[in-house]
């Protein structure tokens, strides 16, 4: 169980949390002392204001976390980011922001990325696991969110193809799974050829990671996420401006693992596979070209349009590869676009399937677990921007709007017996931190994908 929670809760302080527009009402049930102590500090319950309450002894009675209109339901991370040490318990919170929601909450809001500074000394805040809460299962969700966190946060000097494979290899071994990966040229002679031409001009190897966990007759699970350790555009060079998130580029990768991490330790009925392409998109005499036409895995050839455009070329091989074996569900995960960006901002990552009950699911999922997803159209209508004259496709559509559904159809383009497919374009990366969210790497979509994989197969 996760280090910042503990069993028992003899002698736990209490902790509260109010709505605006419910304090007036709340008020009375407090004890007096209490209750003066918070009118006397003018509390009004503003989102994430949080008031201590002394005891008669110099120590702390409770704590009241303001929850504003109530919008959010992880803003009790702010009472593990903030309040001292000691040994706490939830106290009279709103239903949608206590019980397991609570606890993974308070979990979330112990992250720290300290690789690169002095530990800090600080000890942190346990809490007393709510009533009939799964400690195993919040510590399961919480740890696997921190790897993401930890593997997109870590800089591309030190996240390069070959570590992102030892982390792929270390969760494989520390659960079971068949691993195996295809080096530098090794995957022309494998016939994974946009990999390697999108990788070749690093010094650093592109590679293919592969591992497999589960009984072979089990439903066949897919996961796919783009590796791109750092993306300077190519010889379409990126302003630097524009380069300075781009270790943030394998994020895809970084949250398949959370996902098949949570399934491998939940022990989900499923087959697992993972696949991530792992390459960096570097500037050399060896880089791929604008003009260049490629042929890819499945046969299909791809004038290069912008060399910006690499993460649809690395899925298009993996996901052709996840394809041949007919998953009854192929999901990838990838920071592909800014256009989806432009569209629903780093908060609200989309995604695209053409599978109206698993789209239902999904979106049911991530407002239970308040993930964030939005829905956008695998719009058909679009599909005649991808044309290119002398070659089958071009990645870089002759279209300058709706940029995130036309990299979604290149991508189905490779995607042709799985029973079901669903492309996420996150931005894995926060920019406006709030409670549980610092300012950094963000696993999107795993804890919604986590959901709906625990649903269906459990």
């Amino acid at each position: 169980m996760h280090a910042s929670l503990v069993r028992s809760a003899k002698g736990a302080i209490p902790l509260h949390a109010v709505k605006a527009d419910n304090l007036k009402r709340w008020l009375p049930a407090r004890r007096q002392r209490e209750a003066d102590w918070i009118r006397a500090a003018n509390f009004t319950a503003k989102e994430y204001v949080l008031l201590l309450v002394p005891n008669g002894s110099g120590g702390l009675a409770s704590a009241v976390l303001g929850l504003g209109s109530g919008h959010d339901p992880l803003a009790l991370a702010t009472f593990s980011e903030s309040l001292p040490p000691g040994i706490y318990a939830l106290g009279d919170t709103p239903a949608e922001v206590g019980g397991a929601r609570g606890a993974l909450a308070w979990v979330l809001g112990t992250y720290r990325f300290d690789r690169y500074r002095k530990k800090s000394a600080r000890q942190l805040p346990k809490l007393a696991l709510p009533p009939g809460i799964n400690g195993d299962e919040i510590t399961r969700i919480a740890d696997s969110v921190f790897l993401a966190r930890d593997l997109v946060n870590t800089p591309s000097n030190d996240m390069g193809p070959e570590e992102l494979a030892g982390a792929a290899r270390a969760l494989a071994r520390d659960y079971g799974a068949k691993f195996s990966q295809i080096v530098g040229d090794e995957l022309l002679a494998r016939q994974y050829p946009l990999v390697h031409t999108v990788g070749r001009a690093s010094v650093r190897e592109p590679r293919l990671i592969d591992f497999t966990w589960g009984e072979a007759n089990a439903p066949k699970v897919t996961l796919v996420g783009k590796g791109v350790v750092f993306d300077s555009g190519g010889l379409d060079l990126k302003p630097s401006s524009a380069m300075l998130t781009m270790k943030k580029d394998m994020g895809g990768a970084a949250v398949v693992l959370a996902i098949a991490r949570m399934v491998m330790d939940a022990k989900l009925k499923l087959r697992l596979r993972v696949l991530i392409p792992a390459v960096e998109n570097s500037v050399s005499g060896s880089a791929y070209r604008p003009g260049d036409v490629l042929r890819s895995r499945k046969g299909l050839t791809i004038e290069i349009g912008n060399t910006d455009a690499e993460g649809r070329l690395v899925l298009a091989d993996v996901l052709a590869e996840a394809d041949t074996e007919a998953p009854e569900l192929l999901i990838d995960v990838a920071t592909l676009t800014g256009a989806a960006r432009a569209a629903t901002g780093l908060e609200l990552p989309p995604f695209f399937t053409d599978d109206e009950k698993l789209a239902s699911d999904l979106m049911r999922c991530s407002t239970e677990v308040h993930d964030p997803l939005w829905r956008l159209p695998l719009w058909r209508g679009y599909e005649p921007t991808l044309s290119s004259s002398i070659a089958d496709l071009n990645n870089n559509p002759d279209y300058n709007l709706a940029g995130a559904t036309t990299a979604a159809l290149f991508l189905n383009r490779f995607v042709s017996r799985a029973k079901s497919w669903v492309h996420f374009d996150i931005p894995a990366w926060v920019d406006r931190p709030k409670p549980g969210r610092r300012k950094g790497a963000e696993a999107n979509a795993a804890r919604a994908v986590y959901a709906l994989l625990k649903e269906r197969y459990s």
